[in-house]
């Protein structure tokens, strides 16, 4: 429950329709309306204003930046709204998290941050959060998660044509197969472009920090697109650390049916090829890639043209995996990045000394749960890695050590000891496929089910411009 409201779904408080109320709820409304620091009636429950206030000081901690004040508290509100009417309705149907369930997260959760259970408990409270306080946030969001989960998971349809047609498009940009445009197109007929595109959305009113980190994040994938990579997998990764990134294969349209920023953007690329730069638009930026350009039919409308067929039955993938190790350093608070390197970098000039062994000094201060077995990651297939440590790892020599490595996560030494050639087996590429799509519709499906849950709800807004100290005042 205190999950970082940038990550969640800020939905804006929109007016309530006036409904027609009985003279018992005339009364209760009366009844709630003097409770000093009620914010607004949830169903049968309520949001108070302190809740408003712990949630904005948990954000205020993050150092994230934030709206002015009176549209932080509404925008807050809204959150604790949603979250209310989602927890009133898994609990409705059942759902809960047992203590010993409970004890043995908080357990787990200690251990990933190489805490003792008590050592966990004590930075819990000298955070200004009592345990038992942060219990009961922990299995309400466990509970909500759950229910969200299943919830919008039965909501989202995969059909088997949509996993061939994405097998179709990924094999073909693996292949190269769609690296070159059709005699008629380059002649100036008429043709059908197939775009895809990785979106970073900004949201309105952002200021110009949040618009020059999302420049950045677009700026790097678009690097990352222009490396061997498969640009869907690359946006499927991107849409995974950040649910709010969206990655589409826009299918075959003419350029009259594209955006004109995307046409502007793409009028001269050639298939298998992304754009040059980055597009700005009002809702965010835009990284796109041509995956393909063909003639259309002679007098046949662009939605009458099937998509190609595919050459051949669907086939294994050959692929080249890599067994490596790393070294991870995770950012955090009193660790500069300029510290990181350096610690890595003497890390660096030891092994490549000889005086140290790459596993050692993994299994000493490496920050993550490989630590334990030398840093040592296992084979790794294309994708399976974030972009900056998987480029990085592919231009190391077997037993080469590389500079260290800045990801989302820290930064790695890392060390390649062997490489294969392997396969992507037809059962796996459908796997993969159907993850990708699911992650691809996720966020719509969320956001429909969330409109869903705040429309059928009874909410009233009473009080949310005054901190709940106002009336101490």
């Amino acid at each position: 429950m205190t999950a970082i409201l940038l990550n969640g779904v800020l939905v804006i408080a929109s007016p309530i329709c006036a409904q027609d109320l009985t003279r018992s709820t005339s009364v209760a409304d009366s009844k709630v309306r003097n409770i000093d620091g009620v914010a607004a009636v949830v169903n049968t429950g309520f949001v108070t204003r302190k809740e408003i206030d712990d949630r904005i000081a948990s954000l205020q901690k993050q150092n994230a930046k934030l709206p002015d004040a009176s549209s932080l508290r509404k925008l807050v509100l809204e959150r604790l709204i949603i979250e209310k009417i989602q927890l009133q309705n898994a609990e409705l149907e059942g759902a809960s998290v047992g203590n010993k369930e409970l004890e043995k997260i908080l357990a787990d959760t200690a251990a990933r941050n190489k805490l003792t259970y008590t050592e966990f408990k004590d930075k819990v409270i000298a955070s200004g959060t009592s345990f038992e306080r942060y219990k009961e946030l922990l299995r309400d969001d466990i509970i909500v998660s759950r229910y969200r989960e299943r919830e919008v998971d039965s909501k989202i349809k995969i059909s088997d044509a949509e996993i061939d047609n994405f097998i179709m498009e990924r094999t073909r940009a693996i292949s190269g197969a769609g690296a070159q445009r059709s005699t008629q197109a380059i002649n100036g007929g008429p043709e059908e472009i197939d775009v895809a595109q990785i979106f970073i959305p900004v949201e309105a009113g952002a200021g110009a920090g949040a618009q020059a980190d999302a420049k950045k994040k677009a700026d790097a994938l678009l690097l990352a697109a222009r490396g061997d990579i498969d640009f869907l997998q690359l946006g499927a990764m991107a849409a995974k650390e950040n649910p709010k990134i969206k990655f589409q294969d826009l299918g075959y349209r003419t350029p009259d049916r594209l955006p004109k920023l995307f046409y502007d953007a793409i009028r001269n690329t050639g298939g298998g090829q992304v754009a040059n730069a980055v597009v700005k638009s009002p809702a965010g930026y835009h990284v796109l890639k041509v995956l393909d350009r063909r003639a259309m039919s002679a007098g046949a409308p662009a939605q009458a043209i099937a998509q190609e067929p595919a050459s051949s039955t669907p086939q294994n993938i050959p692929i080249t995996q890599t067994n490596a190790r790393h070294i991870l350093l995770k950012s955090r608070s009193g660790l500069s990045d300029q510290d990181a390197e350096r610690r890595l970098q003497g890390y660096r000039d030891q092994i490549r000394a000889k005086t140290v062994d790459f596993a050692d000094l993994a299994k000493k201060y490496s920050e993550d749960g490989a630590a334990a077995n030398g840093g040592s990651l296992g084979w790794m297939s294309p994708g399976d890695l974030v972009p900056e440590f998987e480029q990085a790892m592919n231009r190391l020599q077997i037993g080469e050590v590389s500079n260290p490595v800045k990801t989302q996560f820290g930064w790695h030494l890392i060390q390649v000891m062997e490489r294969r050639e392997s396969q992507l087996t037809v059962e796996k590429q459908r796997e993969f496929a159907r993850a990708a799509i699911r992650e691809r519709k996720f966020e719509q499906a969320y956001q429909d089910w969330i409109r869903e849950l705040r429309d059928t709800a009874t909410v009233k807004i009473l009080n949310v411009d005054d901190e709940a100290t106002s009336a101490l005042r």
